[in-house]
């Protein structure tokens, strides 16, 4: 059953969605279509930091390993006006994204829509825009994703798909886990940030695609069976963050899960968010978030071949239930000299792609030099028309 089609008369008295045409891009340089690649948001940071990345022995760059491995996507997260780091705002995401172009690769912009982390967890409001009524946020909100897809456009650097909201779980802008959400408020700033990217994207030779990101497989249909009622219709990928630790679903649940939601509310599906430790060794005081043996499957141990074949084994899954790729979130988020808000260090130097102290990359990379082919005849939708 297609939702978004049966919606549409109801949406649109509840909140009117714009109707444009999908993303446009032909190509992604890889011969089964998928894209395969991963967040290098830290990277910036880990190198000012002193991080050196090292493939065989000599110093490398975390983007030409995604690409000589056979990636073919950065992900950058961008935060409004981040004044607490230096980090994951627009000159830092410029940076990020000319280094993904020099690589050959393409970028996913995740728009957080917070001047901190926006999460499963909690959605926080921009400092900026906290006095302002759901009117005058969806205001703001476009002109900030124009004015920065614009600004982009003009360096040569819009990205190719766009993430309206990061794990928008609770309500945009506002929310926590345990509230239940306003939808008419939601959906007005959802499709304002929609809006924005497809209006920039019809004055650019890029018109990029747009996804809506939720975490964990469970949360997926509930959520947008909600947006649809609510009229949030015009997306082209709904984008999925599966982590172990986190998700009641097995990877099997998963795939199910993934051939639901593409069938009932034709759209593409992505696994955006994933990661798997190698080691529950550390190489510092900060904890790690996938420390201990409760994020693991039982069949692939936390060893740098387990946690390759984990990231094979999860790929097929997405490619046999139509998915049209998966992204490695903080693979170049390694231990340095420099603290967080958490302590020194890190908390994910064991599901990293380099060794804890050597930082040499490791054998998890080959998941993305596979030519994968769906096992199953599971068809990848298209975006519904609009």
């Amino acid at each position: 059953m297609n939702l978004r089609a049966l919606a549409l008369p109801l949406a649109a008295v509840l909140a009117a969605a714009p109707v444009a045409s999908h993303g446009t891009q032909s190509g992604n340089g890889r011969a089964d279509g998928l894209y395969l690649g991963a967040d290098l948001s830290f990277a910036n940071e880990m190198e000012d930091c002193g991080a050196i990345y090292r493939s065989h022995g000599k110093r490398t760059d975390p983007f030409t390993v995604l690409k000589q491995a056979g990636g073919n996507l950065v992900r950058v997260r961008l935060w409004n006006n981040p004044t607490w780091t230096n980090y994951s705002n627009l000159a830092d995401v410029e940076k990020t994204i000319r280094r993904a172009r020099s690589a050959g690769l393409q970028v996913l912009l995740d728009f957080h829509y917070s001047d901190d982390w926006a999460d499963g967890e909690k959605q926080l409001v921009p400092a900026a825009w906290a006095g302002m009524d759901t009117d005058q946020q969806a205001k703001a909100l476009y002109q900030f994703t124009f004015d920065t897809l614009r600004k982009l456009d003009g360096e040569g650097l819009m990205p190719e798909m766009v993430q309206v909201g990061n794990e928008t779980n609770p309500e945009l802008m506002g929310g926590r886990k345990e509230q239940p959400i306003d939808w008419k408020r939601n959906a007005a700033l959802l499709n304002a940030g929609v809006k924005a990217v497809r209006d920039a994207g019809r004055l650019s030779a890029i018109r990029p695609k747009v996804m809506l990101h939720i975490a964990q497989p469970e949360n997926v249909e509930p959520w947008f069976d909600d947006a649809t009622v609510a009229g949030v219709l015009d997306y082209d990928i709904i984008g999925i963050s599966y982590y172990r630790k986190w998700s009641v679903e097995s990877l099997a649940q998963l795939g199910a899960t993934i051939a639901r939601v593409g069938a009932r509310y034709q759209a593409q599906v992505m696994v955006v968010e994933t990661a798997y430790p190698f080691t529950f060794e550390g190489a510092d005081s900060s904890p790690n978030l996938l420390g201990d043996p409760s994020v693991l499957l039982p069949q692939y141990p936390a060893t740098p071949e387990g946690q390759r074949d984990y990231m094979i084994a999860l790929t097929q899954t997405v490619v046999d239930n139509g998915g049209i790729g998966v992204n490695y979130w903080a693979p170049d988020w390694l231990s340095t000299k420099c603290k967080t808000r958490w302590g020194t260090g890190t908390n994910w130097e064991n599901a990293a792609w380099f060794s804890l102290r050597r930082h040499e990359v490791l054998p998890v990379v080959q998941f993305l030099e596979r030519d994968y082919r769906p096992a199953t005849k599971a068809i990848i939708p298209s975006p519904a028309p609009r």
